[in-house]
């Protein structure tokens, strides 16, 4: 699927690649290192990652990147498609003893020519704020410690926020600090604000306002990335325990869960207009879900190993005026149309007009990449016939291997057509019918616990093969009955740790109770999609996808940040 010839050509690195919009090109005077250019050896060593950020600068060259690579961390001009990098003259560089960086994150609202504000996270628990053109450390969070001692898995700025950032550890939480906030002397004493399934939120108890304001408990094992909504309202996470939760971020409640087909999450993002969210994971595949229905509307299957990025392209994520039979436009079509950074605000302002019409009449077509650990980078088109299978449209384009995903009423979780706003009421045509359907709903918040409470603990589809061969009636019967008892017993999970930890024991006997319900449906009953492309970019796994106007940006393990320049952007 994802090779074209065999034996010497499969290990051979690719330099280009086409997509209809056009020929992809890798600029080797653009790839920014460690300005000796040497191969980091990356044994044991956290993600390479980058951050980009714009200073608004008069020259028209104001982009700028971070990125760390081992113990260093390094800040740059970036050039882009238009210039070749200069390596040897880093604006900033670090190295760090003791402690190694796992990820940063620029503040976008603050940015000037003369002062950016850049987080970096720890490998430690720390996490420092410095300013990288002044060249000054202003603030070290998380010193002594006393917060939390495990390593730091993603640093966010709060959308719209010039103070607060959110910090995700490996421990499973996260704290929510403000810049202008101490973080004490001593430990810091919590009370809980708010509980629900497999999560809960405490305050930070003291006289005088300190940090962390809030901790976030999610799940079970390390809180592995998370993302806010394009709007800054909602708060997608994903863990080890292979699922992905969603939390209205200023209510704390929780919109809606998704099980990966097995093992952890690794990474997740928003659609540009936040109608879905793309997961990745050590299952090999990526999963998209819809925010409005709460489920699983197709699965992408093209990676060989864990998928460690993913990211939408929202300029290449079209939305077209037409009739809805025709495909989207020709290829210069497509690059008139999406290549403008005002044309990407006009797509999301197009999207949500295509998305608030009831009568349809413009189509849309999202793109998204994933990055893995098999070095491969895969484009994906989300299309027509997988947002609305009950549209019978032509699905050869996109390779989608449906099995009646035009009858919904047959019970296949992804035929059911729950996602065009006006049929959200009808939520009980998926796999298996007796279970409620809580989590399909627009608002499913924390109220409808009980009824999910059966499939949210961490559960491994290890079993799996032994489970697919009940036949269809006995599995319903099963899972029916399992609902129903564990409703009334477990319905309000304390957050004590050996709570927790008995809980864990008893959901370790049943691994696969999540599959083939709406948490986490069967392959057969959701559209698979195939990568329109899927090529070998790199000799070492692969940790970064960015996409800006005029290029994707990739990373790898060794420390190497490549630019692809765009169709007619060289």
């Amino acid at each position: 699927m994802a090779a074209e010839g065999g034996g010497k050509e499969m290990n051979e690195i690719k330099t280009q690649f086409t997509t209809r919009e056009g020929l992809y090109k890798l600029l080797s005077h653009s790839e920014y290192s460690r300005p000796n250019r040497v191969p980091f050896n990356s044994q044991g060593s956290n993600p390479v990652r980058v951050s980009f950020v714009n200073v608004n600068d008069q020259s028209g060259n104001g982009d700028r990147l971070c990125f760390n690579v081992g113990r260093e961390l390094y800040f740059y001009i970036y050039k882009g498609v238009r210039k070749a990098a200069d390596l040897s003259k880093p604006i900033d560089k670090r190295i760090y003893k003791g402690t190694q960086p796992t990820c940063h994150d620029f503040n976008h609202l603050t940015a000037t020519a003369e002062s950016v504000s850049l987080l970096v996270g720890f490998s430690a628990g720390q996490v420092q704020l410095i300013d990288p053109i002044k060249k000054e450390t202003s603030k070290l969070f998380n010193e002594e410690r006393l917060i939390d001692k495990s390593r730091v898995t993603c640093v966010k700025w709060v959308p719209g926020s010039e103070s607060l950032f959110l910090v995700a550890h490996s421990s499973g939480n996260m704290y929510l600090y403000n810049v202008e906030h101490t973080c004490g002397t001593t430990a810091p004493h919590y009370q809980l604000l708010k509980q629900g399934e497999s999560f809960a939120v405490h305050t930070c108890k003291s006289k005088s306002t300190r940090n962390p304001l809030l901790k976030w408990t999610v799940g079970e094992g390390a809180l592995n990335e998370f993302a806010f909504s394009p709007d800054g309202k909602f708060l997608a996470c994903v863990s080890q325990d292979g699922f992905l939760r969603v939390f209205n971020f200023d209510s704390v409640e929780l919109h809606g869960t998704m099980k990966s087909y097995f093992g952890g999450l690794l990474c997740v993002c928003w659609s540009p207009d936040g109608k879905y969210i793309v997961t990745g994971g050590e299952d090999d595949l990526v999963t998209v879900w819809s925010f409005v229905d709460c489920r699983v509307i197709a699965r992408g299957h093209g990676h060989k190993s864990w998928v460690s990025v993913v990211a939408f392209d929202p300029y290449t994520t079209s939305v077209e005026e037409s009739d809805p039979m025709e495909f989207s436009g020709s290829d210069e079509d497509f690059q008139d149309l999406h290549f403008g950074r005002d044309r990407a605000n006009s797509t999301q302002s197009r999207l949500s007009k295509r998305n608030s019409t009831d009568s349809r009449p413009v189509s849309v077509t999202y793109r998204f990449g994933s990055v893995g650990q098999d070095t491969q980078l895969c484009l994906w088109d989300l299309t027509e016939d997988i947002l609305f299978p009950h549209q019978p449209l032509s699905r050869a384009r996109t390779h989608t291997n449906v099995m009646n995903a035009t009858s919904p009423p047959a019970g296949s979780g992804g035929a059911n057509p729950g996602s065009n706003g006006n049929s959200i009421t009808t939520p009980g045509n998926s796999v298996p019918p007796p279970l409620p359907r809580s989590n399909s709903l627009p608002h499913s918040a924390v109220s409808n616990a009980g009824s999910k409470s059966s499939v949210m603990d961490g559960a491994i589809a290890s079993g799996v093969s032994k489970f697919a061969t009940l036949s269809l009636h006995d599995r319903k019967e099963r899972h029916h009955e399992k609902d129903h008892k564990r409703n009334h017993s477990m319905g309000h999970i304390s957050s004590k740790s050996s709570d927790k930890l008995n809980l864990v024991t008893k959901t370790k006997t049943d691994p696969a109770k999540t599959l083939g319900t709406p948490l986490c449906p069967r392959m057969e009953d959701v559209p698979l999609l195939e990568p329109l492309i899927c090529k070998k970019i790199a000799h070492e796994r692969l940790t970064v996808l960015i996409f800006l106007e005029d290029c994707i940006v990739t990373a790898c393990q060794e420390g190497f940040i490549c630019t692809w320049a765009r169709p007619g952007k060289v």
